[in-house]
């Protein structure tokens, strides 16, 4: 395997996010976001972790772009901040905040990195949500002038735009489960979201287009490979329904498929939420669509919760390898879920927007070992190839993560970076998996084969 198996058109990339990252979250007239009222109570954080700067990206933006390129990256992926230069969602714009991204704009041009820029990526001004934030059809027209002030800004410099990260995650977890922030529950706050979600991207990318007719545009999508414990009717029909909610819901109102209620009928009730002319306003002709595979589901058949009525047989209950956060690490559902990307004939071209694993690191002196972590890379990028010979459009690969950080309510105990960040002192060494990819990506193909030698050997 070597770089140019994967062809002169294909990207490499890191992604990183504003919450996670930058830290600072008072600094020079930024408003607090969801994720900053729900981390200020450390019982809402595993270990009742206190996010503090998280890596300190708002300081040490210059020192991990150019680690970045060091790495023989060719694209930064990084989200705005909404509330960094918008503080109250709406209204007042903060010329610091707009300052602050444009800095970090051209520290990525002058090192030769392309900026993918994410406009959302689950960090909602608080004071949007005290309005009912996503559950609120207003927000729609809220988000358009974000949308609008955001591309404007940094038209002139940006071209590459990613209007929404993981809209299931954000939409399941924060309005459906309560997990995540803003922790409300319920089948009616979420269905209620997840439309005012689905219509919000559509219009995002409408906006962007109209003021950039040139913009290469996509939405990033969370996806799981899902199998049914077995082939019982009643267990494949749970794994369909699964499979329906985690990778078809959001990707099929976008490609003008509407919501999947083939398999699952009760979903027709989001048509409650429906106004006149909803249907011809949720999809979008997006340039490419992002995909971000993490784990696979085993499913089963269930009486709870209704509605879907199935649910995972975890991960710790079957003989599976599993990250730091216990969940089913499975490569080889990358090809599976490509695949299933590419039966949509409306999808042009593919990037693994994100791609990354927790394992445990071990520091010894100035190095950092993660053997685990650079393996699971090479697996993913060997599907990569696999997909590419049966002619799937897959033109990028960006690492999840840059820099270890914030892991939402996981706190800081999952470390997915191809960099150690100490979070006592910020101080920053790049593991083995960071080394490997710079190699892989800056050398010469016998230095590349060398190097594949020696890390099987290991």
């Amino acid at each position: 395997m070597k770089k140019s198996d994967f062809g002169n058109d294909f990207q490499w990339g890191a992604t990183i996010s504003a919450f996670q990252n930058e830290g600072h979250s008072r600094a020079d007239g930024k408003g607090l976001s969801i994720w900053d009222t729900f981390t200020a109570e450390p019982k809402n954080i595993k270990n009742n972790d206190l996010i503090g700067d998280a890596s300190s990206f708002y300081t040490m933006y210059e020192q991990d772009i150019v680690t970045a390129k060091s790495l023989g990256l060719d694209v930064f992926r990084f989200s705005i901040s909404w509330s960094r230069i918008i503080p109250k969602g709406t209204g007042a714009i903060n010329l610091d905040g707009l300052q602050f991204y444009h800095k970090v704009i051209d520290a990525c041009l002058k090192n030769g990195l392309i900026p993918y820029i994410t406009l959302y990526h689950w960090d909602l001004p608080q004071a949007l949500e005290d309005k009912g934030g996503w559950s609120n059809r207003e927000i729609i027209g809220w988000f358009n002038k974000y949308v609008e002030i955001s591309v404007n800004e940094y038209k002139d410099k940006v071209s590459n735009w990613i209007v929404m990260n993981e809209p299931m995650t954000f939409v399941g977890l924060g309005y459906f489960m309560g997990y995540h922030a803003p922790q409300k529950k319920g089948i009616t706050t979420f269905l209620k979201a997840a439309h005012h979600v689905v219509l919000s991207l559509a219009a995002g990318g409408r906006i962007i287009r109209k003021i950039q007719s040139n913009a290469n545009i996509g939405v990033a999508l969370s996806c799981s490979f899902v199998k049914p414990l077995n082939q019982l009717p009643k267990n494949r029909k749970a794994a369909k329904r699964i499979e329906a909610l985690l990778n078809r819901f959001f990707l099929e109102p976008l490609l003008g498929l509407g919501y999947p209620t083939d398999v699952m009928p009760v979903l027709n009730t989001i048509r409650r939420y429906f106004r006149k002319g909803d249907d011809d306003k949720m999809a979008f002709d997006f340039d490419f669509i992002g995909l971000q595979y993490y784990f696979r589901v085993v499913a089963q058949h269930s009486l709870t919760p209704p509605v879907l009525f199935a649910n995972e047989v975890h991960p710790t209950q079957r003989k599976a390898n599993l990250n730091t956060m216990n969940l089913d690490v499975y490569p080889k559902g990358l090809y599976k879920i490509l695949k299933f990307y590419h039966s949509y004939p409306q999808i042009k071209k593919i990037i693994i927007s994100e791609s990354g694993v927790c394992f445990p690191d071990f520091k010894v002196s100035k190095h950092v070992h993660d053997a685990r972590r650079l393996k699971y890379h090479q697996k993913m990028l060997k599907h990569v190839l696999k997909a590419q010979a049966q002619n799937i459009p897959v033109k990028g690969y960006f690492v999840w993560t840059l820099v270890d950080n914030f892991e939402w309510k996981e706190g800081f105990e999952p470390r997915f970076g191809l960099v150690y960040n100490d979070f006592k002192t910020q101080e920053r060494t790049i593991k083995d998996s960071g080394l490997w990819f710079q190699q892989f990506l800056t050398s010469s193909e016998a230095t590349t084969k060398k190097i594949k030698q020696t890390t099987q050997k290991q």
